[in-house]
């Protein structure tokens, strides 16, 4: 496969103001639910809106001749690693990169070694078609997506580990997990050497283990962590949800609903009794399973006794919905 350009519509003579903004915006609008929406507007004026080529890189070579001709303009880099069945979360990491930074890279890639059960990496979505035609609307310069022996020649036998941050809950129960995260995120980052890397705070254990291996490898990387979006009913958006049935998803909505109703609980409860409540709400629901619900220091992830503990208190949950079953994961704010 070798690099693609997709051509941003644009107008070839002069409109009028107003007819110029309206083209823009269509081509860059894209919108989830009622409540939530991810909508770019680009003020311009006549003559200003010239045809873009959003770029795709079916190689890291391919990469590298489309990141040369980006960087040869200057300014900085942004990167957004997804793996893809892109939706309105990625689109709101895609939409502050292409903000902040001159060049945006967006990379999808479904990594084998951060799964440890093969049937899971089986069944995770895939629709590339679609993802490309979001991120050519939302902006997108380069969107690299290598396949498996383009990226792993040879087995990666690096090891990476960052006691007690990946140890505990993620860590715990997907060995191996996090050193396949951060051997792809390491090779992407010495692929594109981006200024600034986002990340969605859905997986708020991913972005701690991250940054200390940013830190551990003295990477000049930005982390730059961009908050959970939601769908109207509060259900935390995840590619996954795509293999929920419409009564499923409905379910996991109390996923969401049980966690927000636990900051007015925690406020008259311990820990402990807050804990037991979400879980105990949780397991009532049929159809809902929690793996584990842990409420920790926000920081070095270990589990809390009491509020005062730390500074920034987080709770975080893996729950199993439906059938399949559906593996789901949030977290919610206690403290901080």
């Amino acid at each position: 496969m070798s690099m693609q350009r997709y051509e941003k519509k644009t107008e070839s003579h002069e409109p009028e103001r107003d007819d110029n903004l309206r083209a823009v915006k269509k081509s860059v609008l894209y919108g989830w639910g009622k409540r939530y929406m991810i909508i770019i507007l680009l003020f311009c004026t006549p003559n200003s809106v010239k045809a873009q080529l959003m770029k795709i890189a079916a190689s890291t070579l391919e990469l590298e001749k489309a990141l040369q001709a980006a960087r040869a303009e200057g300014g900085t880099v942004g990167l957004v690693p997804t793996m893809g069945a892109l939706h309105a979360g990625h689109a709101s990491l895609v939409s502050r990169s292409v903000a902040e930074n001159a060049v945006t890279v967006v990379s999808i890639f479904v990594n084998p070694t951060q799964f440890n059960d093969k049937t899971d990496l089986a069944n995770y979505p895939r629709m590339p078609e679609q993802d490309c035609a979001l991120l050519e609307r939302l902006g997108a310069d380069i969107v690299f997506m290598p396949t498996v022996e383009d990226i792993y020649p040879t087995p990666d036998t690096r090891r990476f580990s960052y006691p007690p941050i990946d140890t505990v809950m993620e860590g715990d129960r997907r060995p191996g997990h996090f050193n396949g995260v951060c051997q792809i995120v390491s090779k992407l980052f010495a692929l594109v050497h981006p200024d600034r890397a986002y990340f969605g705070e859905k997986d708020y254990q991913q972005i701690a283990v991250i940054r200390a291996m940013v830190a551990d490898l003295q990477l000049p990387v930005d982390i730059r962590p961009c908050p959970i979006v939601r769908e109207a009913s509060g259900l935390a958006l995840s590619s996954r949800n795509q293999l929920l049935t419409p009564e499923e998803r409905q379910t996991a909505v109390n996923i969401s609903r049980v966690l927000q109703a636990s900051i007015a609980y925690s406020g008259q409860h311990t820990v402990a009794e807050t804990h037991d409540n979400v879980v105990s709400q949780l397991n009532a629901v049929n159809g809902l399973e929690v793996e584990y619900f842990q409420i920790v220091d926000g920081q070095t992830l270990q589990d809390i006794t009491a509020w005062t503990d730390a500074p920034t208190v987080v709770g975080c949950i893996t729950v199993y919905c439906g059938h399949r079953p559906v593996r789901l994961i949030d977290n919610i704010h206690y403290r901080g």
